[in-house]
């Protein structure tokens, strides 16, 4: 019997492009438990569909996607942090079945039919909707509410996306504890699981392949130290860039063969790449894989195969990409590849056979490590942090974890320049500080405008916010004042001005940008949430007692067609028995969740009352 988990627990979330997944620390066991959902999975989809009738979440999202591709949602990772504009965001609309709009300040928008009236959507709000959802799994396991949550991130994933995912967390009505960097996480599920007794230093390499995003990262671990040396990524290459690939090859196929372009058919292209995605899988261990879709388009059937030569061949450039991504974090390790100790394989397209070819032989033939799943270790690493935040949680493993700031921070100086004051891949927390002039005599105030990226040009970075500092003593150009950037261990920004010679500060927390949710919008999408889980809740009240009233009337109709049916009932009960019948045949056919549940669940409990004591006869 499995003891119930105390309140304070909380749950590490990996929330996934493609799949997202859910652990705890089970303190009895001291272990984590990677949470099965209700399909017996322990891997979700993220996928959130709309119905005439109902919200789907989950595997019964992704199961109906062929044939309502409109509104049925994934990828919405992918739209987090970014803007309507972004060339990115314009290139993945091509490839979705579902409508993105533009909304205020350029904010991308879900369009999608619920109920017969258009609702648009942020993408917080349909990421909340996987994270309730994984909360919910959790619930169920743990049998106690579920409040507090590590959410994992990409470590490439910039201000504006990891401030969206929290958001994303409060409207799910989780406290998000921490955003960790999914490499992060994977290494502590590796280092625990795998290293226990380990004597020494070891460098970790994590390539971290998943559905929509790559990570790679070096870390060093010794005894409970875990110390991330570098980090680089892309946060849009991924499986998903691998099976439009293989869709856009079979749609030139399909038009080859049988002169007719399906490229514009959304319900056609749902299928094609749900089929696939099934052949990449089985590329994994297979050297050839059959696409066979009956019916795609027009009558016509689907069928040809693709081998993994040709598989390797047409997206040669995006292993390529990730292998000089994984390169680059090295130089910034300042690491040799002889150095490196352990190569960990996490992320489902990491079994991708070629992507492990190419990283075996510039590791020169070095044995890569698969004995962690890749699918889960993520979600593991999280559980163990959400333990160590808690209050109260016993016989948790004593970790120390110094993560790096992904991307370098710094101001604009004139000339649109980006001055850099904290690097990427900087341990933190940190604190830099560095010296600014004035640019014109008698200057009364400084504009400090706040960037995160690599360009050199600061416009061309992302924009984190601006402050004023004022009150500058009158002096010649030249006069100096102090800007610090201080990013504590939740990777949390705070920037301040300080005038040299009358100690005036200024300064500002970055939590709050012009292009994240505002607490009005927050609180409103909270209500929102809240009501599509009281309609959900009514729907399933609905399902219950209509078949509860489907599996009264097929009880009675096998008693009328028993043939002693005469010597146990008296007529006027059958007659009783074949009216009830016909009203709630006429009220479950005709329902269409037109009829309210009072009135089913009251049917149901008249039924109840006339038949307990005929229907026992007649069984």
């Amino acid at each position: 019997m499995r003891r119930k988990q105390e309140v304070h627990c909380a749950v590490g979330i990996d929330l996934g492009t493609t799949y997202s997944c859910v652990a705890v620390w089970q303190e009895q066991h001291h272990r984590v438990e990677i949470i099965h959902n209700d399909q017996g999975n322990k891997i979700t989809p993220s996928f959130v569909a709309f119905t005439e009738n109902q919200r789907l979440i989950g595997d019964a999202a992704k199961n109906q996607a062929s044939a309502n591709p409109q509104n049925t949602v994934f990828d919405a990772k992918r739209l987090l942090g970014r803007k309507f504009s972004d060339p990115i965001v314009q290139d993945d609309i091509l490839l979705w079945p579902f409508k993105v709009i533009a909304g205020d300040n350029d904010r991308p928008m879900i369009m999608v039919k619920y109920k017969d009236q258009e609702k648009q959507l942020y993408a917080e709000e349909v990421s909340s909707m996987v994270l309730t959802k994984m909360r919910e799994i959790a619930e169920n396991y743990l049998e106690s509410p579920v409040k507090n949550a590590v959410v994992t991130v990409p470590a490439y994933f910039n201000d504006s996306q990891r401030k969206a995912t929290i958001d994303a967390g409060v409207i799910a009505g989780l406290n998000v504890m921490r955003v960790m960097n999914e490499p992060t996480a994977a290494a502590i599920a590796y280092g625990l699981d795998k290293r226990t007794g380990c004597i020494g230093e070891r460098n970790i390499l994590v390539f971290d392949l998943g559905g929509g995003t790559f990570d790679v990262s070096i870390l060093t671990i010794k005894d409970s130290v875990f110390q991330v040396k570098a980090t680089a990524g892309n946060t849009h290459l991924g499986g998903e860039d691998f099976d439009n690939r293989m869709v856009n090859y079979f749609v030139q196929e399909f038009k080859r063969k049988n002169k007719v372009d399906i490229s514009g058919n959304s319900r056609a292209l749902t299928r094609l790449r749900t089929a696939c995605e099934r052949a990449k899988r089985s590329l994994s261990f297979l050297l050839t894989a059959t696409i066979e879709v009956d019916s795609l388009f027009q009558g016509i059937d689907f069928s040809s195969s693709i081998n993994r030569a040709k598989f390797e061949e047409m997206n040669m450039d995006l292993f390529n990409e990730c292998m000089k991504i994984f390169e680059s974090c090295l130089m910034d390790a300042e690491m040799d590849k002889s150095m490196i100790d352990d190569v960990v394989l996490v992320g489902g397209s990491s079994r991708i056979p070629k992507v492990q070819q190419l990283l075996q032989e510039f590791f020169n033939g070095k044995e890569l490590c698969k004995s962690i799943n890749p699918d889960e270790a993520v979600a593991y690493g999280a559980a163990v942090q959400a333990a160590l935040l808690s209050e109260g949680v016993e016989n948790v493993p004593k970790l120390v974890l110094q993560d790096v700031t992904p991307l370098s921070l710094g101001r604009s100086i004139v000339g649109d320049i980006m001055s850099v004051v904290i690097p990427r891949n900087t341990c933190i927390p940190v604190k830099n500080t560095r010296e600014y002039f004035t640019l014109e005599d008698n200057q009364s105030y400084s504009l400090i405008e706040i960037y995160e990226g690599e360009r050199t040009r600061a416009s061309d970075n992302n924009f984190l916010g601006s402050f004023t500092l004022s009150g500058h003593t009158p002096a010649p150009r030249g006069h100096t004042y102090d800007v610090c950037f201080s990013i504590d261990e939740n990777g949390i920004l705070t920037v301040s001005a300080t005038e040299s010679s009358t100690g005036k500060t200024s300064e500002i927390t970055i939590t709050n940008h012009r292009d994240r949710l505002s607490s009005e919008e927050i609180k409103k999408l909270v209500q929102e949430a809240e009501n599509y889980q009281l309609e959900d809740k009514k729907f399933l009240r609905n399902a219950a007692a209509l078949n509860a009233l489907d599996d009264y009337i097929c009880k009675m109709r096998n008693a009328l067609m028993k043939k002693d049916i005469n010597l146990k009932l008296s007529c006027q009960e059958i007659e009783i028995i074949k009216s009830t019948i016909a009203v709630i045949t006429n009220l479950v056919d005709e329902n269409n969740q037109e009829v309210e549940i009072d009135v089913l669940e009251d049917h149901l409990k008249g039924l109840q009352i006339t038949m307990e004591d005929i229907l026992p006869k007649a069984i």
